[in-house]
């Protein structure tokens, strides 16, 4: 497979030769200033992930220019949209602005999707901003079963691809009160009967594993992609390495948590000792997740507009904005 890192990160003496500019840590902290951070550590505290440590340091640094930067490209958009709507004497309605956030299981997407709603829900301009999980377009697991593909969930073929983008192709339309399937991490499947539903908000964050994929020629969406829908698409990254081991000890700790309901897919796992737990989750990363990473997630990373690089304590050391 090509390395899709050298698309991203690739220097010729001084001139580079990639499509993305690179920000060091400190050369991207410097931004902060130019913004506010309208958080408190209550906020951290209750957007935080288990295994997934964050705090208002961090947030300083790197999430709140990353804010900042993205009502540019929201007051950008829409100001185009109002020229066209003009010009061709459209409707005076605005459609929400869309942002992917992608990356490997166990990364930190979903802590990083949860604090960018946050934080763009702070700026007067978009108050209303809902993130909505892929995960709800997962197969039920019957289904999954039925097909063959209980132990390839996660994978891009696991989800109801169709309904995922008449979901956000909907949103994007502006209509109102379009509906998602809502999953339970707790039973590992659809909860029947329940739904989320999106009525026309400013911004819409979509996180999972594979929103970045390109279209998957087919009778059903021809040529066409979720990503078609995205205005900005993020990317959380870091060495597979750490992923692992992120992986690893999220594990653990989900045996005194999640596992030890009654009600848990996985409730066995809470019974294993140390040595088997961590056995137990180094062979479903290697068998599942990793394949994953390497098959159909990391693939997709010179798709993002930006790129996140984590180092092994899960700070963000390296920004890549693609260029303008």
């Amino acid at each position: 497979m090509r390395d899709t890192w050298a698309v991203i990160n690739v220097d010729v003496g001084h001139h580079s030769q990639s499509p993305f500019e690179h920000f060091s840590r400190d050369q991207w902290s410097a931004l902060a200033s130019q913004s506010p951070l309208p958080l408190t550590e209550d906020d951290v505290e209750a957007i935080a992930s288990l295994g997934d440590p964050i705090n208002l340091s961090e947030i300083n640094a790197i999430y709140r220019p990353l804010s900042a930067l993205l009502q540019l490209y929201v007051d950008g958009t829409w100001r185009t949209r109002a020229a066209r709507r003009s010009f061709l004497h459209e409707g005076s309605h605005n459609t929400p602005f869309v942002i992917a956030v992608a990356g490997s299981v166990a990364v930190g997407k979903s802590t990083v999707a949860r604090l960018l709603r946050l934080l763009l829900s702070r700026w007067a301009r978009t108050p209303r901003v809902d993130l909505v999980a892929t995960d709800g377009f997962l197969l039920p697991n019957a289904e999954l079963k039925r097909r063959g593909l209980l132990e390839r969930k996660g994978f891009p073929e696991s989800y109801d691809r169709v309904g995922l983008i008449d979901f956000v192709a909907r949103i994007k339309a502006g209509h109102e009160s379009v509906t998602a399937p809502v999953y339970s991490h707790v039973t590992y499947d659809i909860v029947e009967g329940e739904f989320v539903t999106v009525n026309r908000p400013d911004i819409l964050i979509v996180e999972g594993l594979n929103v970045l994929q390109p279209a998957r020629i087919g009778p059903e969406i021809p040529g066409v992609a979720l990503s078609d829908y995205f205005d900005f698409q993020l990317y959380v990254d870091a060495d597979p390495e750490d992923i692992r081991a992120w992986y690893v000890d999220r594990f653990l700790q989900l045996r005194h948590t999640a596992f030890s309901d009654p009600r848990s897919y996985f409730r066995n796992y809470a019974k294993l000792t140390d040595r088997q737990a961590h056995e137990t989750a180094l062979r479903l990363w290697n068998t599942i997740n990793m394949p994953n990473l390497v098959e159909n997630i990391e693939p997709t990373r010179p798709r993002a507009t930006m790129v996140l690089r984590k180092a092994a304590d899960h700070s963000i050391q390296d920004v890549y904005l693609r260029k303008m």
